[in-house]
């Protein structure tokens, strides 16, 4: 069983492979991602290689083979099931959850994380909006977009909430963007890099640019 700083690694790459699909991803990024020094990343990096579970391309990057890729997936599903359990069983706040499924992906068994699955519904999202992949490794593919890539006057659904940090997940709870949320586009100020959403209630916000594009969105229906 593979330990928990590994899982981490893996489950991080997976996430940075995401981002950016088909591309290597950096010691550098990797390493602040995962909040360690340089060194820490390259000695476990030949490690993960040497295990099968990464490619490692000196001065270039990783990237995970599929059976890494497989343990990522996993520890994935985990982790998102159990923010959803946290927060729909036992309505743990959606700021908290993220780091409490930290800690406890790690011990939970398959068995008990299918019982979970089973009492929750087999759902597809955790409440951030991110898919949960299936018992497969098989991951729900969505056409989305940022909100910042949005038109004036265009209506929108949140999808997902990319930055899952206690303080950005409660003001965009505070101005009413959460997942499932229709929005839409008021003004789009280009010079300022900010855009305007109307949201519930006949609330409006401003969001700069950096914040717009930490919000998904789908087209919305009908």
């Amino acid at each position: 069983m593979p330990s928990a700083t590994v899982e981490n690694y893996l489950k991080r790459i997976y996430l940075e492979q995401e981002r950016v699909p088909g591309a290597l991803v950096s010691l550098g990024k990797l390493a602040d991602s995962m909040r360690v020094v340089p060194g820490t990343v390259t000695t476990m990096v030949k490690g993960l290689s040497e295990a099968g579970l990464l490619e490692y391309e000196p001065r270039q990057g990783v990237k995970l083979t599929r059976r890494g890729e497989k343990l990522a997936l996993s520890i994935l599903r985990k982790h998102r099931l159990l923010e959803l359990f946290l927060f729909s069983v036992l309505h743990v706040d959606w700021a908290e959850v993220h780091d409490e499924a930290e800690e406890l992906e790690h011990a939970l068994s398959d068995k008990l994380l299918n019982r979970i699955d089973d009492f929750l519904g087999n759902p597809q999202f955790d409440p951030h909006g991110d898919p949960i992949p299936s018992s497969t490794g098989e991951v729900l593919e969505r056409e989305l977009r940022s909100l910042h890539d949005c038109r004036k006057g265009e209506g929108v659904t949140v999808a997902a909430i990319t930055d899952q940090s206690p303080a950005f997940l409660d003001y965009a709870r505070n101005h009413g963007i959460i997942p499932d949320a229709a929005v839409r586009i008021v003004s789009i100020d280009s010079v300022a890099d900010a855009i305007s959403v109307s949201t519930g209630e006949n609330q409006t916000v401003t969001m700069g640019g950096v914040a717009a594009r930490k919000v998904l969105v789908k087209m919305a229906e009908g």
